[in-house]
């Protein structure tokens, strides 16, 4: 990568621009491609607290800089490098500063995104002609921030396109070049105006285009303060308040000066309302509304005047779970304080980094901006990178994934933040007035989540006639198939089977048992695969490995063996890594002997028989697969010793302890397990999964299903369910 290659530089053209949103779209764009990137801030106010956009990033891409590094000067640090001359400020010994301090970052990661000054320093007009000043010292093409937001609502076009054309102006004064121009916070019903406008004056005629512009949306939610952040701008005291409803986004204010059924009528979901310490009728009238699932959930109260609820009122609120703070200012003073103030985009705001990074992405032409930058793919992949390859992968090729435990909030959560970012289509199974419930109460938009409840769903009738065929063998008639159905996970895979959905995602409350049996009745293993499998996909910090059977088979046979590394290969190949087997065992070659190492041994013959050109080592030690030294030493000149990437170990025991020793002891993030040979994709999830685990199993199941045997088309699948099923191989389980 070339040094010009090894830095971006992004600036706006004035305060509130939102260049954290592009930031952070820019970094979600280099973990696909880059394995070291870093984030620096020129300069900044004050070094008293961590920069919050360092912050934001370093703990989002798990960046490995300390705050110290990211930062090169404060306002008065940058002062006091500027000398005064005849000739007027003289900024050298500023720059040298910033270019050395860069140089040094660069040194130790492959890509530093430089991120300009806020235009809070002493001279904010001067700001951007520093910024250009930088970037045309550190060799770093610019991406510049335009704002399309004014002062009382959306700009012209023709100012917007005036303010891309001046900050265009100041950067070519000092030759810098420039990568692109994002109008960012642009009102959706003016967007092709905007870009059109911007586009003309930016040079690009007759279809020739000098950078290209893009326009990405204006999304409230991420200008929303938190219910902390407004504690924190009111000087309040939190009175009630957990950490996590603290963390809700405001919906909008309400001075609460009415009778208690007036204002009841207009609390909506997230409003923080404001009144006086002395009205508990407020109170309970707010609290009742947040516990009552068909009313909306208000984001909170301010209490005002310095007075607040006493010990027993507060007991009495407290069940609400609802946040209180209290202010000595008045009701109308308050109101007034908050009036302009704007939340920020912080590490703990995952509702806002996901609406960020789904309007980037929505604005954003990804393969054109990373063909102008100019990415560098190395070989080495890193668990951010594989993370962002795997959702760049699902969202190429949209699937509908169907989520059979819509009464988890990690679920609904989990389903928001995959709408956010655009990864597949979901359905939702539960009484839907339950799941909204459940949702509001937690402060989750479903978005274009299709929610079906298996009780009153008319597929519940078509399905049953299929899983009844299906079973007949078994004695189960369409009555106990009706009733089997009622059961969401039955019902969820029966819609994979017949092809309203692509994939199915469970296990967050079920059993791994109960998530596997209906696949295995209904979907059946694909041609080849006698077993079904799990592997993991080990995120190492240099490369990804995968492991199998890590969970589901305890002793296989040779023949069972073959066909696990074989589905292993497969699943290796679905996510981007080029398969090379090694059948793990305890010796090398022929070396060993034994019933186990002939199994090994067998099943080894057996690949080989079945997948020639399958590049295969077997039996194979562990350190002889993964370390190059260890793998010439032991089996020299096979292809696959020392550089395995695909590793079936011989039994549930072992597979099970070496994925658990690695993932603890190498710093690895293991990811599954991912279920392999069945005909159609079902994952299981751990019951102690994170949010992030749902969404990565998510983006699995959709890029399983890119290349499974059925593709849904929902639009003519519903109308062809019963012909298309009957027609398909019987089987019994």
């Amino acid at each position: 990568m070339s040094s010009a290659n090894q830095r971006l530089y992004v600036t706006a053209d004035r305060a509130g621009a939102g260049k954290t949103v592009v930031a952070l779209g820019l970094l979600d764009l280099l973990a696909s491609s880059v394995r070291r990137p870093v984030v620096f801030r020129p300069v900044v106010s004050s070094r008293d607290e961590p920069d919050p956009l360092v912050e934001l990033l370093r703990h989002r891409y798990d960046l490995d800089i300390d705050d110290d590094d990211a930062v090169g000067l404060t306002w008065s640090e940058a002062a006091a490098l500027v000398d005064t001359t005849d000739a007027g400020p003289d900024p050298r010994r500023l720059v040298a500063t910033i270019v050395e301090r860069v140089e040094r970052l660069a040194e130790r990661s492959d890509f530093v995104l430089v991120v300009g000054t806020d235009f809070t320093g002493p001279s904010p007009a001067t700001e951007l002609d520093l910024n250009a000043l930088l970037a045309v010292n550190l060799g770093a093409p610019v991406v510049v921030v335009v704002s399309a937001a004014g002062a009382d609502g959306p700009a012209e076009p023709s100012q917007v396109a005036a303010a891309a054309r001046e900050a265009g102006s100041a950067l070519a004064a000092r030759g810098c070049t420039k990568l692109a121009t994002v109008v960012n916070r642009v009102d959706p019903a003016h967007r092709e105006a905007v870009l059109e406008a911007v586009r003309l004056e930016s040079g690009h005629t007759g279809g020739a285009t000098r950078h290209p512009v893009y326009a990405v949306d204006e999304v409230p939610l991420l200008s929303a303060l938190t219910v902390g952040e407004v504690a924190s701008v009111l000087d309040g005291t939190v009175l009630i308040g957990s950490d996590s409803a603290l963390e809700r986004e405001v919906g909008g204010y309400l001075a609460g000066s009415a009778h208690a059924d007036v204002v009841l009528r207009l609390l909506r979901e997230g409003t923080l309302l404001v009144t006086s310490g002395d009205r508990l009728d407020l109170m309970l009238v707010s609290a009742g509304a947040a516990i009552h699932r068909q009313l909306p959930t208000p984001g909170g109260l301010v209490l005002t005047n310095g007075t607040r609820p006493d010990d027993l009122q507060l007991t009495l609120l407290r069940p609400s779970g609802l946040p209180m703070i209290s202010v000595p200012t008045d009701t109308y003073t308050t109101i007034h304080r908050l009036e302009g103030a704007t939340g920020a985009i912080r590490p703990t705001s995952q509702r806002k980094v996901t609406a960020a990074l789904g309007a980037f992405s929505a604005g954003v032409d990804a393969e054109e901006l990373s063909e102008q930058i100019r990415l560098v793919r190395t070989e080495a992949v890193t668990p951010a990178m594989f993370n962002a390859r795997l959702l760049a992968a699902a969202r190429a090729d949209r699937r509908t994934i169907v989520l059979p435990e819509s009464e988890d909030s990690r679920v609904l959560r989990a389903a928001e933040e995959l709408g956010h970012l655009d990864v597949a289509d979901l359905v939702l199974l539960g009484r839907e007035e339950e799941v909204r419930a459940s949702a509001d109460r937690l402060g989750v938009d479903l978005g274009s989540a299709r929610i079906i409840d298996p009780a009153t769903s008319p597929l519940r009738d078509q399905m049953a006639a299929v899983y009844a065929e299906r079973r007949k063998h078994k004695g189960v008639t369409l009555e106990a198939a009706a009733e089997q159905l009622l059961d969401p996970t039955y019902f969820g895979t029966l819609m994979v089977e017949t092809g309203h959905a692509d994939g199915m995602v469970s296990g967050a409350t079920h059993t791994t048992a109960a998530t596997i049996r209906p696949a295995l009745e209904v979907i059946k293993t694909m041609p080849g695969a006698s077993r079904v499998s799990g592997a993991f996909l080990m995120c190492l910090p240099d490369r990804v490995l995968v492991f199998a059977d890590c969970a589901v088979n305890l002793d296989p046979t040779a023949e069972e063996l073959a066909g696990i590394a074989l589905s292993s290969a497969e699943t290796a190949r679905a996510f981007g890594v080029e398969p090379r087997v090694a059948m793990v065992s305890y010796s090398t070659g022929s070396s060993g002997a034994g019933v186990d190492v002939d199994k090994v041994r067998e099943a080894t013959r057996l690949v080989a028989e079945r997948a020639p050109d399958l590049p295969l080592a077997g039996p194979i030690q562990y350190d002889a697969a993964v370390d190059p030294a260890t793998g010439a030493a032991k089996l020299p000149g096979n292809p696959v010793a020392g550089r395995a990437t695909v590793l079936v170990f011989p039994d549930l025991n072992t597979g099970n302890t070496t994925y658990k020793a690695v993932q603890r002891t190498g710093d690895a993030v293991a990811v599954g397990p991912v279920l392999q040979g069945l005909r159609r994709p079902v994952n299981d999830l751990s019951r102690g999964c994170t949010v992030a685990d749902i969404v990565s199993t998510v983006a699995i199941t959709a890029v399983q299903s890119q290349t499974s045997t059925v593709h849904t088309q929902t639009s003519t699948v519903q109308s062809q369910t019963s012909q298309q099923t009957q027609s398909k191989e019987q089987a019994p389980a």
